[in-house]
């Protein structure tokens, strides 16, 4: 018996997942322990279909954490097109903190299903590789300072993860991500 290969999937059946995803990242995001049945009523699909895309919580979850880390990578492309480097890497870091701030409550979420024998989170890597990308074309245009990694910056800015989304966070991330950006300009030979 042939094994059979997987294809790409059906318009509908994308659509179907992409609904689910966003359904349980507002539910999941509100409440971490919604119920798995309230998130496939809400996206308008069946217990079937649900569970063949997410046949359990914990890969629903690591599959919104993976999608929503791609969403932010992804848009550092984008601003790239857009935008000259430094400007590109400045309103990236607004959508990170944006990210951030407002997907903490899924924090819990991602507690519980990393907190299961053999899950495992997925790491930032997109996240790391679009920092990259931004400081790297930063560097070729000498609008930042060469030779800051990658790991250096989300270091820099991981002051974003002690702010409270319950309060007026915005102001504080925004001089926090300022003074980041400072000192990224610093002895950037094209300033």
């Amino acid at each position: 018996m042939q094994e059979k290969k997987a294809g790409p999937q059906r318009s509908d059946a994308q659509r179907n997942r992409e609904r689910i995803l966003e359904v349980a990242v507002a539910e999941l995001t509100r409440c971490p322990d919604a119920p798995l049945s309230a998130i496939a009523k809400k996206a308008g699909v069946g217990q079937g279909t649900f569970y063949r895309n997410f046949p359990h919580r914990e890969a629903l979850v690591l599959e919104i954490y993976r999608h929503e880390m791609q969403q932010v990578a992804d848009s550092a492309t984008e601003l790239l097109e857009s935008r000259e480097p430094d400007e590109a890497l400045r309103a990236w870091m607004d959508h990170l903190a944006r990210f951030a701030m407002t997907k903490a409550g899924l924090a819990e979420a991602i507690r519980q299903a990393t907190g299961t024998p053999g899950a495992q989170k997925p790491g930032p890597t997109p996240v790391i590789a679009a920092a990259e990308l931004l400081l790297r074309a930063g560097e070729k245009a000498g609008t930042i300072r060469p030779g800051v990694s990658a790991d250096d910056f989300i270091l820099a800015i991981s002051g974003l993860w002690q702010l409270d989304p319950h309060t007026d966070w915005q102001p504080r991330a925004t001089r926090l991500l300022d003074l980041v950006m400072d000192g990224l300009r610093v002895g950037a030979p094209g300033r």
